[in-house]
């Protein structure tokens, strides 16, 4: 999906996103363009394979250069964290560990807490062949674990920064679950809607929708129902009355056209064409 806009201010800051071992630059770069989605820009590689920095990286990360301008090269993972109060070691296996485990939603509400209260933290992520190993997750304080498929729950660097990140993102965010865009109209009022409902229920009557008048009060609650739960804009009213008004005009028209040929000021057999016409006319 297209979302870059460089006009809006970006969102920064977040727990380290340390990767550990990384074997392809472009996985680096598919991790970082993760994180800049999500509002994370602290990104630490331990002893990437292909060296460090790397070309494909740039060209896989699609525009999150800043995230690979302040990535740090440290030696080992414990060079990595040593200015972290805590850790969090991502992991699908179990190590056999005596460990507290978290999934990235209670990771996300607990990293914020701490860095709330000044305390650093960071996230460990292993090479993508085989993970971290054990002496790696020792170091943290916790094991995060992302509930999947238990068949097939690997994934790669990107997949797992994304999943980690956009907890952590919208663990701070207030967006609300769900947004109505209306395309610049305004809501439309109930004063607008009952006047559709008249509208719509006066032509609904007129053509023999609303006949059975033992149902007629249901379907009017059903109809006026639907429309209620549409959130109809000011706009979409006015749309809809020109289509009942255009449902309409075609009766109406054969309605006029047959009051004419019944009136007695014409002759109805002059109307029809059925009277021969004379010499004189």
């Amino acid at each position: 999906m297209a979302g870059t806009n460089h006009r809006r201010t970006a969102v920064t800051g977040g727990p380290a996103i340390i990767l550990v071992e990384p074997q392809l630059g472009e996985n680096i770069g598919t991790a970082a363009r993760a994180m800049f989605n999500c509002g994370l820009d602290d990104l630490r590689l331990v002893r990437p394979r292909d060296g460090w920095p790397s070309d494909k990286a740039i060209a896989a990360a699609s525009g999150a250069d800043t995230v690979l301008q302040k990535a740090r090269l440290y030696p080992s993972v414990a060079a990595a964290i040593s200015d972290l109060v805590h850790v969090v070691a991502a992991t699908a296996r179990d190590r056999g560990m005596v460990r507290r485990e978290v999934t990235p939603r209670r990771a996300a509400a607990e990293m914020r807490a701490w860095l709330l209260a000044g305390e650093p933290c960071g996230v460990l992520i292993g090479p993508e062949r085989t993970g971290l190993v054990n002496d790696d997750v020792a170091l943290a304080d916790t094991v995060l674990t992302v509930p999947l498929n238990p068949a097939f729950s690997s994934l790669n660097l990107a997949q797992a920064v994304l999943i980690i990140g956009y907890e952590w993102f919208i663990s701070g965010a207030e967006t609300p679950g769900e947004t109505l865009h209306r395309g610049g109209s305004r809501p439309a009022t109930k004063e607008e809607l009952l006047n559709f409902f008249d509208h719509l229920e006066e032509e609904l009557e007129n053509n023999g929708f609303l006949r059975n008048r033992e149902s007629q009060p249901h379907m009017v609650r059903n109809l006026r129902s639907l429309f209620q739960r549409a959130q109809c804009t000011e706009q979409e009213l006015r749309t809809l009355h020109g289509v009942v008004t255009s449902f309409a005009g075609p009766r109406e028209r054969r309605r006029r056209t047959v009051d004419r040929t019944r009136s007695p000021e014409l002759e109805p057999e002059k109307v029809l064409g059925l009277v021969d016409r004379t010499d004189d006319e």
